[in-house]
C-alpha cells in the first residue's frame, strides 16, 4: 500500500510541475509577443525581429493580416491562408489587446497567443 501511494504521489507531483513549467511558458510568450508588437507600433520595422524566429522552443512569427508571413522560421514570404488554412483562421483572430487561440494542426491540439498592431500586421507564438 505505501508503494502504491508513493507511486501516486510522485505522478501528482510530476503533473503539478508540469502544470507549472506550461504556465511559465504561456507568460514567457506573452511577453515576447507584446513587446514585439508594441515596438512595431513604436515605429521598429518589423525586418529588426527575424532573429525572433530562431527563439527556442517558441518561435515568434510576424503575419499580415492577408496572411503573409514576414517573419517566420521556414515560410518567410509565403501566404499561411494558402499553406495552412487552419492556422490562419484561428491567427487572424487576433486583437489589439491580444488573444490566445486554439487549432488542430498535424492531428495535435496547438495553443498561440496572437496579437494585432495598429499598423496591421499580426505577432504570435505558441505551443
Amino acid at each position: 500500500m505505501k508503494k502504491y501511494f508513493l507511486i501516486m504521489l510522485v505522478v501528482i507531483v510530476g503533473l503539478s510541475f508540469t502544470g507549472v513549467v506550461s504556465a511559465a511558458d504561456k507568460d514567457a510568450i506573452k511577453a515576447k509577443v507584446d513587446e514585439i508588437a508594441v515596438a512595431i507600433e513604436g515605429g521598429k520595422p518589423v525586418s529588426d525581429f527575424a532573429d525572433a524566429a530562431k527563439l527556442k522552443p517558441h518561435y515568434v512569427y510576424i503575419m499580415e493580416e492577408g496572411g503573409k508571413l514576414l517573419v517566420h522560421p521556414s515560410l518567410t514570404g509565403e501566404n499561411l491562408k494558402e499553406k495552412a488554412a487552419p492556422v490562419y483562421d484561428a491567427v487572424v483572430k487576433a486583437t489589439l489587446e491580444g488573444t490566445w487561440v486554439k487549432y488542430q494542426w498535424n492531428d495535435a491540439e496547438k495553443n498561440a497567443y496572437v496579437r494585432k498592431t495598429k499598423t496591421g500586421v499580426i505577432v504570435g507564438s505558441g505551443y
